[in-house]
Parts: structure tokens; sequence; C-alpha cells
């Protein structure tokens, strides 16, 4: 029996050693194939048209920041990314001000009229762009507001259904007592909002400022047709001219690699330094809800 029972536990062990490996081996393929086209931009980012044609998966023969120094002049790179960062940043403090406002107030009203908003935020999150792009630019030029304004005006409310479902979820944890507390110590209602419910918010608010940036930051649709092409780009406009531009003369690869590469580094960096809040915050807000 004791022969039996140690050769049960070993061949148990076998099997969850074996199904150990798989699990790696198959993680390992998922994240090759997640890294490989950041590593065909990386590499590419450091050699010209007639090296990356002739060899587009190897490394460069020398690792000259020459082509990135160009990329940057040609789609003036700085003033872009100020443009750029003043549109994100204005258009996520919209959404999150908005939002989280919208979101608590649904959470504290119990009414038929409060369930009925939330549906319509929850529903508005299933109408594309595309079904009322022509009617919304219209409107919006008769208005006057195809500028960076109007732009941020968009973003606002476009981003808005979803963070009000996020927020919704995580609004509901936040304990009453806490509210009635700050209101018998002489709080306001904007008092209890900004120093009592926002802070406990601050995880889920992590998560709908970097997906909301990330969206608004590497947007080209919007941008193209509010903005198009004025003196006033975003870092993704630059880019389209620069590549219509260049490409009169061909393929201009050694502008279009180095300047998507240094377009999306902002972004990827302040993603992989915050990333572990979106996780949290999206699950813990999917399960609330």
């Amino acid at each position: 029996m004791a022969d039996m029972k140690t050769f049960s536990e070993s061949d148990y062990f076998r099997k969850k050693k074996i199904q150990k490996i798989i699990i790696y081996i198959v993680l390992l393929l998922i994240a090759i194939y997640t890294l490989a086209p950041l590593y065909f931009l990386l590499v590419n980012s450091f050699k010209g048209n007639v090296e990356i044609i002739d060899s587009p998966l190897t490394l460069p023969k020398s690792w000259s920041f020459q082509y990135i120094i160009s990329a940057a002049s040609e789609i003036h790179f700085f003033k872009a990314l100020g443009i750029t960062a003043f549109i994100t940043a204005a258009s996520v403090s919209l959404i999150v001000l908005v939002s989280s406002l919208a979101a608590w107030i649904m959470v504290r009203n119990k009414s038929k009229a409060s369930s009925f908003v939330y549906l319509c935020f929850a529903a508005a999150m299933l109408i594309p762009f595309q079904a009322i792009m022509y009617p919304l630019i219209q409107l919006f030029e008769d208005a006057s507001l195809k500028n960076i304004g109007g732009l941020i005006i968009m973003y606002g409310g476009f981003g808005l259904s979803m963070s009000a479902f996020l927020y919704h979820g995580f609004a509901k944890g936040v304990p009453r007592g806490v509210e009635e507390a700050a209101l018998m110590d002489g709080c306001n209602i904007f008092q209890i909002y900004s120093q009592v419910v926002m802070p406990l918010l601050s995880s889920i608010t992590v998560t709908v400022i970097i997906l909301n940036a990330m969206w608004i930051w590497n947007d080209y649709l919007l941008p193209f047709l509010v903005i198009g092409n004025t003196t006033h780009k975003t870092l993704v406009l630059e880019l389209y001219f620069a590549r219509i531009l260049a490409g009169q003369y061909g393929n201009p690869w050694e502008l279009i690699f180095p300047a998507v590469l240094i377009t999306i580094l902002p972004m990827l960096a302040i993603f992989l330094s915050l990333q572990k809040y979106i996780v949290k915050g999206i699950s813990a807000g999917a399960i609330k809800s």
C-alpha cells in the first residue's frame, strides 16, 4: 500500500510539473508574439532605408541616434508633444471630474431616475463613434468649435460612459458613514466629494486616467476630423502628415520607425509604471458592478 501511495503521489507531482511546463511554454509564446512588434519597431528605428529593406529583423550595424533626431525634427516633436499632452491632460481631467461625480450621485440617489441614467451611461458604450461622426462634426463646425477646445469637449463626452461605469462599481464601496461624519463636521457636498470620496476612489481614478490617456494620446481619427492639417497638430497627426509629405519620394522607413517610437515612448513609460493599478481597478470595478 505504501508503494502504491508513493507511486500515485509521484505520478501526481509529475503531472503537475508537466502542466506547469506547458503553461510556461504557452505564456512564453504569447509574450514573444506580443513583444515582436516592439522589437521590430526598436531595431528598425536605428537603421536607414537600405538596411531596413535588406535586413528588417536583424540588429542595426550601428546604434546611431541620428535617425531619431531627424524624425523628431521632421514631426516637430516637442511642439506636438506639448499640444498632445495638453489635450490629453485637459480631456482626462474633464472625464474624471464629471464621471466620478455622476457615478457617486447615482449610487447615493436610490431612485428609478438614477437607475435609468446609469443604464443610459452603460448603453452609450455600445454606440460606435462612426454612427454619429458626421452630424457631430457638423454640429461643432456650426458652433465654431472645430479647434482644440472643441476636441477636448468631444473627448470628455466620449470617455464619460465607460468611466462612469467603472466609477459606479467603486462608489458602491464607499461607506456612507464616512460621508455622514464629514457632513456633521461641517463639510458641504463639494468638500465631501473632494476630500472624502475621491481619496477613497484613488485606485479606480488611476485606472480611468491611464485608459483614457492611452486612447486620447494615440487617437488619430477625431483630431484629424476636428483639427486637420493646421499649425497645432498632435503627435499622431504630425506623424501622418510627415509620412504623406515624405512619401512623395518613396517609402521613408527611416522616418516612420523612429517617429513612431518616440511618439509612443511617453505613454508606454506611464503605462508600465502604473499597470498594476489598471489591472486592480478594472477587476475590482467589474466585481463591484
